[in-house]
């Protein structure tokens, strides 16, 4: 089977988020889109910086003129720490647009909390 290229990735990517997202309705629908957008791409993008980051590690080697050789961070480290940190915060902007789950009891047991701990003291 053919290795998918990084443009159809980015698509099935997308598509699996717009089904997670799916709930969100109306005007919160239009903010979704550009979030989905972004965050499709930033996965492929830090699963590819990922891949670099196993084959070749985190440091590399450096001197400048004539001081001795020192390990230093790659400047890929870098972009792969502020992408993660970006998708991090797209994926919390989403899911905090989801709707809200009803309480467990209608009631008004909430997470059944409070009738544990009544039941416990009968």
């Amino acid at each position: 089977m053919p290795k998918k290229t990084k443009i159809n990735r980015i698509k099935d990517e997308k598509a699996r988020l717009e089904y997670i997202f799916l709930e969100i309705k109306g005007e919160k629908k239009a903010v979704t889109e550009g979030l989905i957008e972004r965050a499709s791409f930033m996965r492929v993008e830090l699963e590819e910086m990922e891949i670099d980051l196993r084959e070749n590690g985190y440091t590399e080697e450096f001197s400048q003129g004539n001081q001795e050789p020192y390990d230093r961070l790659r400047p890929i480290v870098n972009a792969y720490n502020t992408m993660n940190a970006n998708y991090q915060k797209i994926i919390r902007q989403l899911t905090d647009l989801l709707p809200k789950d009803p309480p467990a009891d209608p009631e008004g047991g909430g997470d059944g909390f409070e009738n544990f701990v009544s039941g416990r003291q009968n």
